[in-house]
C-alpha cells in the first residue's frame, strides 16, 4: 500500500449466537485474508472476562496467526504487562521471534484490560492492583535480554531462547500519559483511538516532540488505531454503526454481552440509561467508529493520518458476521490503494 500503511487490531469479537472458540478461528481466517490484501501488521488484543471479546491470550493467538501467514508482521496489541511476569513475557516473545524471525511485534500496556475483580484474579495480590511500577517492570523485561546492572538480584537470569532479540516494542496508551511514557522509554507508540477520548493528534504530537532515542529505537514510530466500519452502502454502514454503538453502550454500563447483529440492534428497545449513554457517545469527538462506504471513509482516515502524523493506521472492525467483517477490510484496502497519494 502506498503512503501510510494499513494494519489490523483484532479483539476477536464474539458474535451473538456463536461461541468464543469460533471467534478465535475467525481471527486466524481474517489474518489470512488481510495478508492477501496487503495489510502490514496484525495485532491481537488482551482482554479478560468479557462475553463479547475472545482475545484473552494474545501470545497464543500471535503464534497461531504467525503460523498461518507468511508476510504479515504479527504481534500483541498488547500484552498488559502488570498482568504478567516480565521474565515470562521476555521468554514468550523471544520464542515467537525465534519461530518467526523478523515478523513479531510486542505491544505492551499498563492497564489490566478488565474489571477490578478479574484483575485481582490475574495478579493474585491486592497490592499489585495499586502498584505504579510500570517503569520497573519495563526495565526488568529488557534486563532479561540486555543484561542487568552488576549486583542486580536477577543478573544471572536470561530469557531463553537467548540467541534472538526481543521483538520491537511499542507502548500502548489512550491518553497523553502513555505518549509521554513511550517517548521517555524510547519505544514505538500505539494510540488506542478506537476507544480513547483524548485527541489523537495531540497525543501523537506529544510523543514525537518528547521522544528520546534509545538503544532499541533511534526514531519515533507512531501507530494510530481507529475503529472503522466499511460497507458497500451507506445504509448498511449505518446499521453496522448502530450495532457497534449498542455494544459500546453495554460495555460502558457494565453489561457484558456478545456483539449484537445489526438486526438485533435495530429491534432493540433502548432503556433510558442506554439512550443517555448513546447520546454521550454521539457527542464525543473521538473514539466512535468511522463508518460509511470506502469512498467516504478513506478521505476521513487519510486526513486523520495527515493531521496526526501517524506512521500507520491500525483499523479495528467489530462486525457480527465474520464474512461482513472481512468485506469491510477488503473494501477499505481497495479504496485506500485507489486514493493513495501520488
Amino acid at each position: 500500500m502506498s503512503g501510510v500503511p494499513l494494519s489490523v487490531l483484532d479483539l476477536s469479537p464474539v458474535p451473538s449466537g456463536s461461541g468464543a472458540s469460533a471467534a478465535l478461528r475467525a481471527s486466524v481466517d481474517l489474518a489470512r485474508a488481510v495478508e492477501g490484501l496487503g495489510y502490514h501488521r496484525y495485532w491481537l488484543a488482551e482482554h479478560h472476562n468479557l462475553a463479547g471479546v475472545a482475545s484473552s491470550a494474545p501470545a497464543v493467538l500471535v503464534a497461531a496467526v504467525a503460523a498461518a501467514t507468511s508476510t504479515l508482521r504479527v504481534g500483541a496489541g498488547g500484552i498488559m504487562l502488570p498482568n504478567h511476569s516480565p521474565l515470562q513475557v521476555a521468554e514468550t516473545f523471544r520464542a515467537l521471534e525465534g519461530l518467526h524471525p523478523g515478523r513479531i511485534d510486542l505491544g505492551i500496556g499498563r492497564a489490566p484490560g478488565t474489571d477490578g475483580r478479574t484483575a485481582l484474579a490475574l495478579r493474585r495480590a491486592r497490592e499489585a492492583l495499586v502498584a505504579d511500577d510500570f517503569p520497573d517492570q519495563f526495565a526488568e523485561l529488557h534486563g532479561y535480554v540486555e543484561g542487568f546492572e552488576p549486583g542486580h538480584p536477577f543478573a544471572e537470569i536470561r530469557a531463553v531462547p537467548d540467541d534472538v532479540a526481543l521483538p520491537p516494542v511499542w507502548v500502548l496508551g489512550s491518553s497523553d500519559h502513555g505518549a509521554r511514557v513511550a517517548a521517555e522509554l524510547g519505544t514505538g507508540y500505539a494510540y488506542a483511538g478506537h476507544f480513547g477520548t483524548a485527541d489523537p493528534v495531540a497525543a501523537l504530537r506529544s510523543y514525537r516532540e518528547r521522544f528520546t532515542p534509545s538503544r532499541r529505537r533511534s526514531a519515533p514510530h507512531a501507530v494510530l488505531a481507529v475503529a472503522v466500519l466499511v460497507s458497500a452502502t451507506e445504509q448498511r454502514a449505518a446499521e453496522l454503526l448502530v450495532a457497534a454503538d449498542l455494544a459500546t453502550v453495554r460495555t460502558r454500563l457494565g453489561v457484558s454481552a456478545p456483539l449484537p447483529s445489526p438486526e438485533e440492534a435495530a429491534a432493540h428497545r433502548w432503556t433510558l440509561a442506554e439512550r443517555n449513554a448513546r447520546g454521550h457517545l454521539e457527542r464525543e469527538q473521538h473514539g466512535r467508529p468511522v463508518a460509511g462506504t470506502a469512498a467516504t471513509v478513506v478521505p476521513v482516515l487519510r486526513e486523520l493520518a495527515e493531521r496526526s502524523g501517524a506512521d500507520e493506521l491500525m483499523v479495528v472492525t467489530n462486525v457480527h458476521d465474520p464474512a461482513e467483517r472481512a468485506l469491510s477490510h477488503e473494501l477499505l484496502a481497495e479504496e485506500w490503494a485507489v486514493q493513495a497519494p501520488r
